[in-house]
């Protein structure tokens, strides 16, 4: 296969990848709006799709540290970029098939990583585990790499969408706690319109700039290795002399995520919704409330945050606002699994394909 073909498909399978993404995490978004009967299934989709793919063109710092910030692209090639794509996508499908709400932005950074370090031959250097340096825009001094940008939020977001959805959620219960149970229905029920759209939106923000960072990536390595130097005319888009997130690369994952999210994601919403613990449109909408409001301030930060963490552990807490022995324990520590092998599972599987791509050169 020639290397401008291989870059061609590289972006289909990120596209595929996003796509899954869409169908995959499509429960964080409209899972608490159907479990409380505010929207029917098809009407919540719709909802979710539309505000996915508005949400995915609101921003490209996010993208910035994947393509750029977690490893060195000196060792990349588009096979690395294949591999873990790949290997995220096998992991969405897996978990997606047993319903278990896995998180797809881990899956993409477990994939990244073990591909790159299989195609650095066991460099550990190729990952940036944390670098200082000055924002050229802002002239802030901010700091990069794989410890402050992804693993200490993902030890620190549940935990934060935990205690922000018990807090939301004790907050509305003392202001509400004289009204009449079916006046509180009512309002939640058209507050919970908005919060889903909220939801909905941060999601397509959060989530929809990961992969634009691969696209990105592939294509800023396939231009510094002279792999597209005789490319056809045409595809003159795909060359860029430096790391940067263009606007067709936005427009496509935006679309792709939007057409995931309509595709539905029904088994998951099963399990957040329904099996997780019994939501009213109030705790619905204390859950939707927290969980997207952290995903922006991570997203303006350049923290590619897991969606799915967020507004579970937003869920757990909303329902331990009341009493602990509302939620499911022993599917919550089904979840916790899964959420603890996904990075690790995903790097394992990519560099085990980096090294099978060995064999077929």
């Amino acid at each position: 296969m020639g290397p401008v073909l291989l870059l061609l498909v590289v972006i289909f399978v990120v596209l595929v990848f996003t796509y899954t993404n869409g169908f995959h995490d499509a429960a964080n978004a409209i899972a608490t709006v159907v479990a409380t009967k505010v929207l029917t299934a098809r009407q919540a989709v719709l909802l979710g799709s539309t505000t996915n793919f508005i949400g995915a063109l609101c921003g490209v710092a996010v993208a910035k540290t994947i393509g750029a910030g977690l490893v060195d692209s000196t060792h990349i090639n588009t096979t690395t970029v294949f591999c873990a794509m790949l290997a995220g996508i096998v992991w969405n499908l897996t978990t997606w098939y047993y319903g278990m709400p896995s998180s797809s932005s881990h899956a993409l950074i477990g994939g990244l990583l073990g591909a790159a370090l299989a195609s650095s031959r066991n460099n550990w250097s190729v990952i940036i585990w944390s670098v200082t340096k000055t924002d050229t825009a802002t002239g802030t001094v901010v700091t990069d790499g794989l410890l402050p940008k992804v693993i200490v939020p993902m030890l620190a977001s549940p935990v934060l969408g935990f205690v922000g959805g018990m807090c939301v959620m004790g907050l509305l219960f003392a202001i509400i706690r004289h009204f009449r149970p079916a006046a509180i229905n009512h309002l939640f029920a058209k507050a919970q319109l908005a919060s889903a759209t909220y939801m909905g939106w941060a999601h397509g923000f959060a989530d929809g700039q990961k992969t634009m960072g691969i696209i990105a990536l592939a294509c800023y390595v396939a231009t510094t290795q002279k792999n597209l130097d005789h490319a056809p005319a045409w595809l003159g888009f795909l060359r860029t002399p430096e790391f940067k997130v263009a606007s067709w690369v936005q427009w496509s994952c935006a679309v792709s995520m939007a057409l995931g999210t309509y595709a539905g994601g029904w088994r998951i919403i099963r399990t957040i919704g329904h099996s997780l613990v019994r939501l009213k449109p109030v705790q619905g909408f204390a859950a939707e409330t927290t969980a997207a409001s952290l995903l922006l301030v991570c997203g303006r930060l350049g923290m590619p945050v897991s969606t799915t963490h967020l507004i579970t552990t937003a869920i757990m807490g909303v329902g331990c606002a009341k009493r602990f022995n509302t939620l499911n324990w022993t599917l919550v520590e089904r979840i916790v699994w899964t959420w603890t092998l996904t990075l690790p599972g995903t790097a394992i599987l990519a560099y085990l394909l980096v090294c099978a791509s060995r064999l077929f050169n």
